[in-house]
């Protein structure tokens, strides 16, 4: 695979057309919560997923290499992802899409946080600190004001605990031993593990279907197939082509168009609170992921 220095026409599309993917799924998710229990769908999901994973890896070829080295990380990277999708389902089952959205993107900025201690290289300069105060300030802000019973507290904390949960599986992909196998088997043993998870946690959250319709079954194949497994490896494919900083810095986008399809597709209230609080998260965000270009030179 030819590997680009920059982001070119294709990788700029290919990023916004996936950040509309990832946008439109947390209304994906909130329609699915109508029909399924949110940990239940998101055990549904997981499994479908790997069902899916399976069959792309026996096309291409991919071998499963589950040497006993990376069993403890991999679980542990299995065990994050389940937390996350716990966390993040619940919490759209409980606030809105726009809330949710705006705080679950701001795992970046936690990410900046911890990585200036714990990975070399990834120290905060004054510019990066100066987005995480502004993406600290947009969470404030989106926690200050509630917009009639649209919204819980738990259900805003359960998003930043899912954005927690994944600045945590970036941190064991780059810090334990998985971070030497496939990507593929990367996003193996997290769905292997969060499907057991997922499922065995459903038990605890009242019965595991509500009131079905199509309309849920086509929400479960969206997320199955075109997020959490073939979306997934397009990430990766991107990752692999493009500069990290350069793909990383268009996830600014998704917290912005998931406040526009909250607002559009589910009627959603975004008042003063919210948009100022997308503007600051979002700057916050081209802050941290945006790199130094050093002056001069060829």
């Amino acid at each position: 695979m030819e590997r680009k220095d920059h982001i070119d026409l294709f990788g700029a599309v290919s990023l916004v057309a996936f950040a509309c993917v990832l946008a439109f799924n947390q209304v994906v998710i909130k329609v699915g919560n109508d029909g399924f229990q949110p940990v239940f769908m998101a055990g549904l999901r997981s499994l479908g997923a790997l069902a899916v994973l399976l069959l792309w890896m026996r096309l291409r070829g991919v071998r499963m290499d589950f040497n006993r080295r990376y069993w403890a990380s991999g679980t542990m990277l299995g065990a994050l992802f389940g937390f996350e999708f716990v966390c993040l389902f619940w919490a759209l089952d409980n606030t809105t899409v726009s809330r949710a959205s705006i705080l679950f993107y701001t795992m970046p900025m936690m990410l900046a946080g911890i990585a200036h201690f714990v990975l070399p290289g990834e120290r905060l300069t004054l510019r990066r600190a100066a987005g995480l105060v502004l993406a600290m300030c947009g969470v404030a802000l989106v926690l200050s004001v509630r917009h009639g019973g649209e919204a819980s507290v738990m259900g805003d904390v359960a998003a930043l605990a899912a954005a927690a949960g994944w600045a945590g599986i970036a941190l064991t992909v780059r810090l334990t031993p998985v971070s030497e196998q496939r990507p593929e088997m990367q996003l193996m043993w997290q769905l292997i593990v969060s499907s057991v998870m997922l499922i065995g946690a459903a038990f605890f959250f009242g019965p595991f279907v509500r009131a079905l319709d199509p309309v849920h079954f086509w929400a479960l194949a969206y997320q199955v197939v075109i997020v959490a497994s073939l979306g997934y490896m397009f990430w990766f494919f991107l990752m692999a082509r493009y500069p990290a900083s350069g793909v990383a810095s268009f996830s600014f986008l998704s917290p912005v168009l998931s406040v526009f399809f909250g607002w559009a597709l589910l009627g959603e209230t975004v008042g003063w609170n919210t948009v100022g609080a997308l503007v600051l998260v979002a700057i916050g965000l081209v802050l941290i992921n945006r790199r130094h270009r050093p002056q001069g030179g060829a």
